[in-house]
Formats: structure tokens, sequence, C-alpha cells
């Protein structure tokens, strides 16, 4: 496959999002490149790029406007979103809570808040990435409206572990070291997922939620009592 400029539909998103943010005009042609480049080759890699643009876009080049542009990236989805759901005529819909787990490589400790879990394809275990979602949706499309990556307190995990190990061997609970406080870093999935329903009652104040879905991890009811009641009363 060869790449030589971004597909069509993806040039008319990047002009969309220029019109809502014209910080983002120097990054568009870098932006648009990137995004056909990951539609064509499923993937996020500068080298790949390269190859297929014929070498017009090179690996130094890309890697230095991912790196350097003032791209407002902390925008780009808010923005995203409000496009597609004013594009589509959107004003209602049904808040979704979900998480992915996508392992990297097993050796890996630069990838941002990856840890050792449990891979449930081989049973064994692989270093990997915890994404929890918060997805809109609606009568007519399903549409993510935000993220946050989740990582355990490795502190927290470290004394659980040896907390079991001392409970096994007959040590009484006033004799095990006492549990740490957790730190505010390494956020519950409960904790992530009412942040960001508070982010998207901000920036989607006009869309009328219906209700909101999880699954018993989220279940922690005292924490959600509040943030529901708010919602409530913006309908």
């Amino acid at each position: 496959m060869l790449m030589n400029a971004p597909a069509t539909f993806i040039q008319s998103y990047i002009d969309d999002l220029n019109d809502a943010l014209n910080q983002l005009k120097p990054g568009a042609a870098w932006l648009g490149t990137c995004l056909t480049g990951i539609l064509l080759m499923n993937s996020v890699c500068w080298a790949k790029f390269e190859r297929a643009s014929l070498g017009d876009c090179k690996v130094a080049v890309l890697s230095w406007v991912f790196r350097k542009a003032s791209i407002p990236w902390d925008w780009l989805l808010r923005v995203s979103v409000v496009l597609i759901l004013k594009r589509y005529g959107i004003t209602e819909g049904v808040l979704a809570f979900d998480e992915s787990d996508r392992a990297r490589s097993k050796s890996t400790k630069r990838i941002y808040k990856v840890y050792k879990q449990k891979h449930k394809g081989s049973g064994g275990y692989v270093n990997g990435q915890t994404i929890v979602l918060l997805l809109l949706v609606t009568s007519s499309i399903t549409v993510p409206v935000g993220f946050f990556f989740y990582m355990p307190d490795p502190a927290l995990k470290q004394w659980d572990k040896e907390d079991k190990r001392l409970k096994k061997s007959g040590i009484a609970k006033k004799d095990r070291p006492i549990k740490p406080e957790r730190d505010s870093a390494y956020p519950t999935k409960t904790e992530i997922a009412l942040g960001l329903l508070k982010e998207f009652k901000v920036a989607h104040s006009l869309i009328k939620i219906k209700g909101v879905l999880a699954d018993a991890l989220y279940g922690e009811k005292p924490l959600w009592t509040k943030p529901l009641k708010n919602l409530e009363a913006r309908r």
C-alpha cells in the first residue's frame, strides 16, 4: 500500500479540526499523514509510514513533529467528539464504561503505565496496559468520548503480596505491616470512571444522558451517588 496524501475523509476531518482549533494548523498535514498511515497499516509506526510514502515522509521528521509540534493533544478527542455529535445530530445517549487490556512486549519498561498482568489466552503473564474507556451509546452510533490508563499502585500491590504470604505463614494481623495509603498517581478504576464522567459533563453539557452503564468492578455505590444526581439535575 502507498500513501502520498491523506485520505479524502481524513483530510475533511483535519479541515474541520482546523476550524475548531486554530492552534492545530501547524501540525495538520502531519496529523493527516499519520491518520492515513494508521488506516492503511493498522499500526502506529514511523518506519512503516516512511516505506508506504516511498520515502516522502521521513522517520526523523514524523518523530520530531510528534515530540515538538505545538499540537493541543488534550483537546483533540474532545473537539473530535463535538464534531461527530454535531454531524450526526446526536443530542442524547447512554454512557457506558468498559476497559481493554493490551498485551505488550514481555521485556518493555518504557511504555506508559505498563505492568505485569494475566494473559487470558495462554494463562501466563505479560507486560501490558489497561485502558478504561467511556463510550457514548446512541440510537445511531457508539463513539468513545474519554479514556484513561489504569495501573495498580506498585506499593499496594507489593504490600498485598507480602501480606498474603505472612498471613499464610500464620503471622497475626497486628504483627504484619500496615496497609500503605494509595498513591494519587495510581487511581482506582472507579476514581478514573468518575473523573471521565466529570470531564464529559464539562465538555458536552448539552447532551442528555439517559443512563450510565458499568460492570461490577465500578460498583462502589457511595462514590457514584453524587455524580449521578448531578447528571439527573442536568437533564
